[in-house]
């Protein structure tokens, strides 16, 4: 059964940086778009930003400019390095990878922005 591990979530002061990963395994079918979705408080889950196998990207317009994300598809592998953080990008952040049969979800990994 396919999985995704998010990693590099945690606490930091308003202004910070974090750069989240998030690593496929055991997924059999190739990976077309992969990305970073979040969830705060009491709202719905929403698109943070996304990648194209080929590398295009699309990002929620609350994080342009200061977020980034990138893949490494040798190692089904994705990151998103986050700059300038504020107090309301605090949420879960969930990964996700697309492929022809089935969308793929990871646990969650928790970030927190203090002012």
């Amino acid at each position: 059964q396919g999985q995704l591990v998010e990693s590099g979530g945690g606490l930091v002061q308003a202004g910070g940086s974090l750069r989240l990963s998030c690593a496929a395994s055991r997924i059999n079918f190739v990976i077309n778009a992969m990305g970073w979705y979040r969830q705060a408080p009491g709202k719905q889950r929403e698109l943070v930003a996304r990648i194209t196998r080929g590398g295009s990207t699309n990002y929620a317009d609350s994080v342009k400019g200061r977020f980034t994300i990138s893949r490494d598809n040798a190692e089904d592998t994705v990151y998103l390095q986050m700059n300038s953080l504020k107090p309301e990008d605090t949420a879960v952040y969930y990964c996700n990878a697309n492929t022809v049969l089935h969308d793929y979800w990871g646990r969650g990994t928790r970030v927190t922005v203090s002012s």
